[in-house]
């Protein structure tokens, strides 16, 4: 069988959780089977790491006001390429990028949702306007790929498509891709801090979605227990000023940091007694595997995803979303609890990596192109 051309697309080139599940799988799909290539808007940090990596790239506008430019462009792209496999990633991805394989008639289109964002909207009427799209472009999806048994379980409640179309493919990494551990004693240095002041941390895009809010709110009361603690928000997003203006009102500019984008967010994390993920909802987070296989005492929110990595009481403490007094008082108690808080971050380093791997992932994407390919073409 001759190789089958797969066109890996993405809205947004930055490196979020779907960019992140793009990227590794772009390098990780077998290249005696497949031709990958990735589409997506130009520039940013995807964009780099995919010339890094050698894999082509594709530019195209995805902008809502010149939607029907988008698309033809995408089309000749599909065509051009003679895309046999075409994989969205994301909402805005999956409306223009199915749209324009139907033009092209790509013959496999699978199509992932890193976590159903629109499910959580707080307006009603958007709310059912993207059920309905979603029920709409699954007419022409092959495959609809979730992250989580939490998702699929609310994809067949909101009926966003046929079962037999609905696949779960967990996110995976590979721990040996992570970057060699930061020195924490030069970071205490840097933020001005004696070697035994702890530091908290998330990686996390500043959105509503991802609750950083919350940690800034728990910053108060962990301050009252540990003076001396830093609270560092790692990651950029619509809500930085509002996070900004959040940390002055509390008065916290001497406990909180927004450190902004940072490409060394492996190293970060190393550097964290704490790692908190304080989401409203998640589809499945790269980040808490990441801290897992960094040695990181996790706390984060019991919703759907984060609970499917981490087992409360076992390999990190989940408290309910919303909720920063939740939030601050498992941060307290391992940072009081450090036999605790060691024996959390050995349990998750032991048993999440291990269920949670990149190559499982890619050999699961791979069986799944394949099968779909093989059932929409002539042998």
């Amino acid at each position: 069988m001759s190789r089958v051309k797969v066109l890996e697309m993405i809205d947004r080139p930055s490196l979020g959780g779907g960019q992140t599940a793009v990227l590794l799988l772009a390098g990780s799909i077998d290249l005696s089977k497949f031709d990958v290539s990735v589409c997506s808007e130009g520039g940013g940090p995807l964009v780099e790491e995919l010339k890094k990596a050698g894999v082509a790239h594709h530019e195209a506008s995805f902008g809502k006001k010149r939607w029907g430019r988008s698309v033809a462009r995408i089309q000749r792209i599909l065509e051009n390429e003679r895309v046999g496999i075409l994989h969205t990633h994301g909402g805005i991805a999956g409306f223009f990028g199915r749209r324009a394989a139907r033009k092209a008639g790509t013959p496999v289109v699978i199509h992932t949702l890193h976590g159903i964002h629109y499910l959580h909207y707080r307006n009603p009427a958007l709310k059912r306007a993207y059920i309905s799209l979603e029920r709409y472009y699954s007419k022409f999806t092959d495959k609809l790929v979730l992250v989580s048994e939490g998702d699929r379980e609310a994809a067949r409640r909101y009926r966003l498509a046929p079962e037999a179309k609905l696949v779960v493919i967990k996110n995976g990494l590979d721990p040996a891709m992570l970057k060699a551990r930061r020195d924490a004693s030069r970071l205490k240095k840097k933020l001005g801090l004696g070697d035994a002041a702890p530091i908290i941390g998330t990686v996390a895009r500043l959105h509503h979605q991802k609750g950083v809010v919350f940690l800034v709110r728990a910053a108060s009361r962990i301050k009252q227990e540990f003076p001396d603690a830093k609270v560092l928000c790692v990651g950029g997003g619509p809500l930085r000023s509002k996070m900004a203006e959040e940390v002055r009102k509390l008065g916290l500019e001497d406990t909180v940091v927004l450190l902004g984008e940072a490409p060394d967010g492996a190293g970060l994390i190393s550097s964290f007694d704490v790692f908190v993920l304080p989401s409203l909802w998640e589809g499945l987070p790269f980040v808490l595997i990441e801290a897992a296989a960094l040695g990181k005492p996790i706390v984060a929110t019991d919703v759907e995803g984060n609970n499917e990595v981490i087992t409360d009481g076992e390999t990190g403490l989940l408290v309910p979303a919303q909720d920063p007094e939740a939030l601050a008082g498992a941060v307290i108690r391992l940072l009081r609890d450090r036999k605790m808080a060691k024996r959390l971050a050995a349990s998750a380093k032991k048993f999440i990596p291990p269920r949670h791997t990149l190559a499982r992932m890619a050999r699961e994407t791979e069986d799944l192109y394949l099968s779909t390919w093989r059932g929409k073409t002539p042998s």
